[in-house]
């Protein structure tokens, strides 16, 4: 007798008789060499022939096998007897007179259509290649090689495939990580023999990289489902950590997370191959969508239990995607403001560098609370403006109005996301201390602008330069008029600059409206009537005069100026069901003989009583009859304003005093004015005849407690935004212009002095090409218009980097120039200068402030910019996808250039 064999597999036996029964011979019976012992039911049919299976471990079983055998049957004999033991007798009944061996190579070549030919380094991976690929082939049989040879990565390919139920073409690692996600995909795989298992798991390896490895053992180990969340904290457990305590914290993990990988000690190479592909999932997975992002949000919450099960908390701040550590980043960030809030005596810029770092990594999170990133970057904003000279008091409160419009409206709008805080106590304690100093200084404002509109109240004296709001419509809306343009007059109640800047942003940021100022320099301000009530200061809006009334009082006046316009209060433009405005609006706007239509939009002012002003984003989003009504403006010119700006409410820093009246921010003249208030009295003063007392501190009420009030003599509530906006020619109205960016240098990143434009002498044979200076047209204002800031134009530096000269001096240069509509040299070289001093990048805002490009031109100037230094297709000059940062291409533009580094 032979030496053992092993025992016949169903799927072989099956597959062996297939091949016999193709061979169309009369045998009735088939003798294997196999065990004598048969797992399954005897009765098999096998392309329509009815086949019992018998074991036959002596001679004797193998007759009465033959003997017994039924009409039409066929016979598959498993023994272990050799030819010489049967004799001639029975095996002249068997198929080819013999005992055939069952050869697993013979049947793969069967499953795979009939090869001629094995890829030899197939077969030296050994018998369970073989084996599993009888077992496991699908029964429409295994895809067929393109040629007549079987390859080793064709067959081990589409069985790894079959076992992991994935098409072959996703048999990658993002393939497999998104197949762990699927609990009952993976079960097939924990059943298979450990060689198979191994070997496929080596396959995987070679093709999907070392991430394959530990993916296929926690599947093997019954965390398969985990693969993911195991695959973020594996780049944490095995970073290189620079400190002793962190390593040792990682070892400890590594060690408690690898019962979960079955026993496998992963090598760095490995942890940082899953890592990487589970953090591929996540991103691929939060951008598909609500329920990816749900999904994703499960995975990095799972993440963070198993960190607790193994002890490693500690370690996730490191990580860029998992929740807690934005939480650890945004603390990290906290001790940086903290660290870099101004004292007595005074912290280095260097700290607002640091915080600005910190910030950078709390923006990088993939899990980040935009709210509160927000609220971060605001927090860096108000150290950049801390750390910026407090020059001295303005000289006059034209001055102060400006102040407040170009700078400390901007402070006022971080400051409520300072106000309204985050919900770590650590970080609120950063922003509280914040908001302390920003406070200190806002204050020292406030009471210099209290000073200064109570003196000038009283002087009683023509107001020159300095708008006020009883001559809105004397000294903007009628010269408009008068140039041939219809106006649409937009009158926000209680809008103060903070809001106006938001607002501004939402209106403009599409590009359909322009904004204007006069002569295209930075905005100027409206001064409120006293007190900043409605009552008074919307009433001297609409009336052009101080006075004081109601609605009526106001559409009297409307009407007795413009007895053709039309003014709408909210009831007016309220409609019916599915309609944003009413007809008789969309009327108006339309008719060429209305040639006003005002608006008095109440959003804000209601929330003041019960919204939460401090924490809205006011935009056409939150302002929506904003948004309504621009849309059907038609080919208006848009006046934007309000009747005054407001202060919120301080929660328990608030101060109330007595009063003998209800009001909430201002109060008769009957006593002196004490701590945190002024007295003022003059023409302006509409109420108490004439002298009131209103207090400038921000915390300070004499009222009941609401969301917000107004009334007092702060700049937030006394300075009154103006925005004028337009569709199309920015130069349609004398005095007008495009403004620039609006926003204070501080509001945006910080960059390195910006290098000037090459001098005459620097680039003579460039002179002819500079764009001559447009002339300064007449302001509608009907006074001396103020001063551009000193953003609005470049500003002399006394270096310039060489790369720029070099630029313009060179013969490609000259060549892409367009002669047509060049762009300057003095703007080209101020631009890459701009992005050159700040490592190659820029955000739009800064590119246009810094270098004197009105705002709603740069986008053209960049895209011009990009198209003149853009040689044979290659950006030289690129826009993020966010539409907001520039980068420069420095060695692009070296080497298309030909210029000398």
């Amino acid at each position: 007798m032979s030496a053992p064999v092993s025992t016949a597999q169903p799927d072989a036996v099956r597959r062996k008789v297939e091949a016999w029964l193709a061979e169309d011979d009369p045998a009735e019976a088939i003798a294997l060499t196999a065990r004598p012992e048969w797992p399954v039911g005897p009765l098999l049919t096998v392309a329509g022939t009815a086949v019992r299976v018998v074991p036959c471990p002596t001679p004797i079983a193998a007759r009465a096998a033959l003997h017994d055998r039924a009409e039409g049957e066929r016979l598959v004999l498993l023994t272990e007897l050799t030819d010489s033991e049967l004799g001639d007798g029975l095996l002249a009944h068997l198929s080819r007179q013999t005992v055939r061996k069952i050869d697993p190579w013979d049947l793969v070549r069967q499953l795979f259509g009939g090869v001629s030919a094995l890829d030899p380094t197939l077969v030296r991976l050994g018998r369970w290649v073989a084996n599993a690929l009888t077992d496991f082939a699908p029964p429409t049989g295994w895809p067929p090689p393109p040629g007549v040879l079987l390859t080793r990565d064709h067959a081990l390919r589409s069985l790894a495939a079959e076992l992991l139920d994935l098409p072959p073409a996703e048999l990658d690692d993002s393939g497999l990580v998104q197949w762990s996600t699927h609990a009952h995909r993976q079960l097939r795989f924990t059943t298979v023999p450990d060689a198979v298992a191994e070997g496929i798991t080596d396959y995987l390896t070679s093709t999907a990289g070392p991430a394959a490895t530990p993916i296929m053992a926690s599947v093997r180990a019954g965390h398969g489902v985990d693969a993911i969340p195991l695959g973020l904290l594996a780049g944490l457990l095995w970073a290189n950590g620079s400190e002793t305590a962190v390593e040792v914290a990682a070892a400890i993990g590594r060690t408690r997370m690898e019962p979960r990988f079955g026993g496998l000690r992963l090598s760095p190479t490995q942890a940082q191959a899953l890592h990487q592909a589970a953090e591929a999932w996540i991103y691929r997975t939060v951008d598909s969508g609500p329920h990816g992002q749900a999904e994703a949000m499960r995975m990095l919450r799972q993440a963070e239990a198993i960190a607790a099960e193994i002890g490693t908390t500690d370690l996730l701040g490191s990580s860029a995607v998992l929740p807690t550590g934005f939480g650890y980043r945004l603390r990290a960030f906290a001790d940086a403001v903290r660290l870099a809030v101004p004292t007595s005596g005074s912290a280095l810029p260097a700290a607002v560098a640091r915080a600005q770092s910190a910030l950078a990594a709390v923006e990088a999170h993939r899990a980040a609370d935009t709210r509160r990133v927000e609220t971060a970057r605001m927090a860096v904003r108000l150290l950049r403006w801390l750390h910026t000279v407090d020059g001295p008091a303005p000289a006059t409160l034209q001055d102060a109005v400006h102040r407040q419009v170009r700078q400390d409206g901007w402070v006022d709008r971080a400051r409520l996301d300072i106000f309204a805080g985050d919900p770590d106590l650590p970080v609120a304690e950063a922003y509280r201390l914040l908001h302390e100093a920003v406070d200190a200084r806002r204050s020292r404002h406030d009471q210099q602008f209290a000073t200064l509109l109570a003196r000038e109240t009283a002087a009683n004296a023509e107001p020159g330069a300095l708008l006020l709001v009883e001559d809105v419509l004397d000294r903007v809306v009628q010269p408009i008029l008068d140039h041939g343009r219809r106006v649409l007059l937009l009158i926000l109640d209680g809008m103060g600059v903070a809001a106006a800047t938001e607002l501004a942003e939402s209106v403009t940021s599409s590009g359909a409206w322009v904004e204007l100022t006069p002569a295209g320099g930075p905005r100027t301000g409206v001064l409120a009537a006293l007190p900043t009530v409605t009552e008074v200061s919307r009433c001297s809006l609409l009336s052009g005069r101080i006075t004081t009334g109601g609605q009526r009082a106001e559409l009297t006046a409307f009407a007795k100026r413009w007895p053709t316009g039309r003014l709408l209060h909210k009831k007016a433009i309220r409609a019916a069901a599915g309609t944003a405005l009413d007809p008789e609006v969309l009327a108006a706007l339309d008719d060429r003989a209305t040639p006003v239509v005002a608006a008095v939009i109440n959003t804000i002012d209601d929330a003041l009583d019960r919204g939460d002003p401090g924490s809205t984003v006011w935009g056409r989003d939150t302002v929506t009859a904003v948004g309504d009504l621009l849309a059907s403006a038609a080919d208006r010119m848009v006046v934007l304003v309000s009747d005054h700006g407001h202060v919120v409410d301080r929660g328990p820093e608030s101060v109330v005093l007595p009063s003998a009246g209800s009001e909430n921010r201002w109060r008769t003249g009957s006593g002196p004015a004490g701590a945190g208030e002024i007295a003022v009295s003059g023409g302006r003063v509409a109420l108490g005849g004439g002298s009131v007392v209103l207090p400038w501190r921000e915390e300070v009420r004499y009222g009941p407690r609401k969301a917000g009030y107004h009334g007092g003599a702060a700049p937030a509530e006394a300075v009154i935004p103006l925005l004028v906006l337009t569709t199309n020619d920015d130069q349609a109205v004398p005095g007008w212009a495009g403004g620039p960016v609006a926003s204070p240098d501080w509001w945006r990143e910080p960059l390195p002095e910006v290098v000037a434009a090459p001098s005459d002498s620097a680039s003579p044979a460039r002179n002819r090409h500079r764009s001559p200076v447009e002339p300064q047209v007449e302001s509608l204002f009907d006074l001396d218009p103020a001063p551009a800031p000193a953003a609005a134009a470049p500003a002399p530096h006394p270096t310039l980097p060489d790369l720029v000269p070099a630029l313009l001096a060179s013969p490609r240069y000259a060549e892409r120039r367009n002669p047509r509509t060049p762009l300057a040299d003095e703007r080209v070289a101020a631009l890459l200068g701009i992005l050159l001093a700040g490592g190659d990048r820029a955000t739009l805002d800064t590119l246009a402030a810094r270098a004197g490009v009105p705002a709603h031109r740069i986008t053209g100037t960049i895209t011009a910019l990009r198209r003149l230094l853009q040689v044979e297709g290659y950006p030289v000059i690129t826009v993020d996808p966010d539409g907001r940062t520039v980068h420069l291409n420095r060695a692009l533009l070296v080497e298309q250039f030909e210029l000398e580094p």
